[in-house]
């Protein structure tokens, strides 16, 4: 038994997956009381980022080639939401004595800071990004970002590539 998914059914999937993570990411803020630290944020902005992508690719419905460009935009997405994703994960391995101080709010830094001192702060992490408050299977929930960003790349790849 082989599955057909077209492309355009296969990028409305890679839109749905994003809006369940993000459903699930509104879940744990407000039913679980997880506050979202800084990374957090960005790792959303990068699912929604990819999200977004996905469905104009299915929306739009291009050739061949235009999935391709679609496939691409959406993969570069994912990579950056992963990389982030990947820097928490980091950051959260650090012993106690090596994890940065934690700073103010984004919200104040947005509010105080030019955008390019937010990111660079942000980037750099600190004590509330290292804290796990919440684990699957041993793992904390970067690390899923971080594989629902794989899974995402993967399947972009092979929609936008594949020979049929």
């Amino acid at each position: 038994m082989s599955i057909r998914l077209s492309r355009r059914q296969g990028f409305f999937l890679v839109a749905v997956g994003c809006a369940a993570a993000m459903a699930f990411a509104l879940y744990s803020q407000y039913v679980l009381h997880l506050e979202p630290c800084p990374l957090c944020i960005f790792q959303r902005v990068g699912v929604i980022s990819v999200g977004i992508i996905a469905l104009l690719a299915a929306l739009h419905n291009p050739g061949r080639t235009g999935y391709k460009v679609w496939g691409v935009l959406g993969v570069l997405a994912a990579m950056a939401g992963g990389a982030v994703s990947l820097r928490q994960l980091w950051l959260q391995s650090l012993p106690e004595d090596m994890v940065p101080a934690c700073g103010p709010g984004l919200d104040y830094l947005m509010e105080t800071s030019p955008m390019w001192d937010v990111l660079s702060k942000v980037f750099k992490g600190s004590g509330e990004c290292a804290k796990v408050d919440w684990t699957f299977l041993g793992q904390a929930m970067p690390f899923w970002v971080a594989v629902f960003f794989v899974g995402v790349i993967v399947l972009q790849l092979w929609l936008a590539f594949r020979k049929s």
